[in-house]
């Protein structure tokens, strides 16, 4: 059996395994087992977690496809909600969580636990670095964005259409070549982005190792840098996403992004597991 914790950050959903539990086992074969939707308990991935103090941790993220992700702000965020629910914490306490990305500090503004345990959370999203770029799809036309790291990589295409699609093509079938594009060797996660006003912003998301999501942190922030540095949005600015909105503030380049929005715990429980 594997005890597990799940989590949620605008309907982005994470499940928490400690390391010590899942020693000695193959943690990709386990986050494809754990994350299936009809199989297994159902997530966009795991974050397997090792204490190293009292309010910190480190974390290894595999998507549900069992792929490694460098970090997920979402999931780092979920992370922080459990880890303030297990340590008592309060409005105003830090929580430091090392990823494969660096190390991210989580301020706890708020807590609220009528009828569950949720927080509202101000991450630290490091220093993106962001660039324009064009990429050709297989069938000849080209795609101008902006690729963006956050500590993992990221390709902000702007768009005009309410429905996000391109060319009459949806956003999802556009995302997905461009997600396994030979451009990002690595694959990349890709934001669709229709400027509302200088202060507000909607995306749609194709994440890497997971497909289509309601939210991503990291895709947040990268959108964010990108309206910001390219496109005349102003800071702070809200990040629409159909999970719900998050906040962004970044003064530029050279400058550290934080993200703030809530992430509320699940469930804990125990999966049945080889």
């Amino acid at each position: 059996m594997i005890p597990f914790a799940k989590a949620h950050a605008c309907g982005n959903d994470f499940l928490i395994v400690t390391e010590d539990a899942a020693a000695g086992r193959d943690w990709a074969k386990m986050a494809r087992h754990l994350c299936d939707r009809h199989t297994g308990i159902g997530a966009d991935g795991v974050e397997f977690f090792a204490r190293t103090g009292p309010r910190s941790g480190r974390i290894r993220l595999h998507n549900a496809d069992g792929s490694i992700a460098e970090i997920s702000g979402n999931g780092t965020r979920c992370v922080a909600a459990w880890m303030a629910e297990c340590v008592g914490a309060n409005p105003g306490d830090e929580l430091l969580i090392e990823t494969d990305a660096g190390l991210r500090v989580c301020r706890i503004n708020a807590v609220n636990t009528d009828g569950g345990f949720s927080v509202e959370v101000t991450t630290g999203m490091g220093l993106p670095a962001a660039a324009p770029k064009t990429v050709t799809l297989g069938d000849g036309p080209s795609v101008s964005g902006v690729a963006v790291s956050t500590g993992n990589p990221h390709f902000v295409i702007l768009v005009d259409s309410a429905d996000f699609s391109m060319g009459g093509a949806p956003w999802q079938s556009v995302g997905a070549e461009i997600c396994v594009h030979p451009e990002f060797p690595s694959q990349t996660n890709v934001e669709f982005v229709r400027i509302l006003t200088k202060s507000e912003i909607e995306i749609r998301i194709f994440e890497r190792g997971v497909g289509p999501t309601s939210s991503s942190g990291t895709g947040t922030s990268a959108s964010a840098a990108a309206a910001i540095a390219f496109h005349g949005c102003n800071s702070p600015l809200t990040v629409f996403a159909p999970g719900g909105p998050q906040t962004v503030e970044w003064a530029g380049p050279g400058n550290e992004l934080f993200l703030t929005g809530p992430a509320s715990l699940i469930a804990r429980g125990e999966a049945w597991y080889e």
